[in-house]
């Protein structure tokens, strides 16, 4: 167990950087009778995260949020070299969770220490629902995500894990996977955390410039367009959030609405509840989005 140098905040959380380290330490909580909660992240914390650490304290009593930037969720073209990282940073903003004082640590390990040789042969495969929508702009994207949280559940083996609504897709990939492999966790789903101008906070805003994060933000405003149109129909709420989209002059990847219990398209007949998924980009950057409304 390590902990790395310490930021400007003192009550800032420790660090470890070891599978047997992080073992160790939540079998320490365990023989104290704590509940342990983990929050997988890459880094470049935001206050999104920071929404789902809170969540987390109040759900447990300790909360191991891990930091790793993991290389088998990226395509080659992929953005992985230029990833945002600073670790200190994200542990100074920890450090500041309410109602999370003394209840955080970071598992902050390296890709050696998690693939000690090399890329794993074994993976947890994302099936037909993986290779759609994001899955399908980033073939073997999801079966890395589920691969590494499969990995991150079997070290830490908390009692809840916590994800972001944003990554729609990945909740309930990561859902279905809990739930079809029988991993004693529970999954928690906290909502979308956005900025005043109603962009969905994400890590990969740091590339926007003011010009681009303008534009970005025909994206929320695509989603609000069909929620008020959803009241004509599966066509109506998607007629109306293309037409915003296209109004704001972003490079759009897919628009779609989803049965929220399958992850497939809905057709033009369908009624009640759904799940709106948008990805786009803006200046080369890759955006998403989601909210679930009902139609019809």
């Amino acid at each position: 167990m390590t902990s790395a140098a310490e930021p400007a905040a003192e009550s800032a959380p420790i660090v470890i950087d070891t599978v047997a380290g992080v073992r160790s330490a939540v079998a320490g909580w365990r023989d104290a009778g704590h509940r342990v909660a983990l929050v997988p992240t890459m880094g470049s914390l935001h206050a999104g995260h920071l929404a789902l650490v809170a969540r987390a304290a109040e759900l447990a009593d300790r909360v191991i949020v891990s930091v790793f930037v993991n290389p088998l969720q990226f395509g080659p073209s992929e953005d992985f070299a230029r990833y945002p990282r600073d670790l200190s940073a994200d542990r100074a903003l920890l450090a500041g969770v309410e109602g999370a004082a003394g209840a955080v640590t970071v598992f902050a390990p390296t890709v050696d220490e998690m693939y000690p040789s090399g890329p794993v042969e074994t993976r947890v495969t994302a099936g037909d629902v993986g290779a759609t929508f994001e899955g399908a702009a980033r073939p073997g994207h999801f079966d890395g995500v589920l691969t590494v949280v499969a990995k991150l559940l079997g070290i830490v083996t908390p009692d809840v894990v916590l994800f972001g609504e944003k990554d729609a897709q990945q909740v309930f990939l990561v859902s279905r996977m809990v739930r079809e492999l029988d991993i004693a966790t529970t999954v928690e789903v906290v909502e979308t955390v956005r900025d005043d101008d109603g962009l969905a906070l994400s890590s990969r805003n740091a590339y926007l410039d003011d010009a681009a994060r303008a534009v970005a933000r025909s994206i929320p405003a695509a989603i609000t367009a069909a929620r008020e149109a959803a009241a004509g129909g599966v066509d109506a709420a998607l007629a109306a959030a293309r037409a915003t989209l296209d109004a704001g002059s972003v490079d759009v990847d897919y628009v779609t609405l989803v049965d929220a219990s399958t992850f497939m398209a809905v057709g033009s007949e369908h009624r009640g509840e759904v799940r709106m998924l948008v990805a786009a980009r803006v200046s080369g950057t890759r955006l998403i989005d989601t909210a679930a409304f009902s139609v019809g």
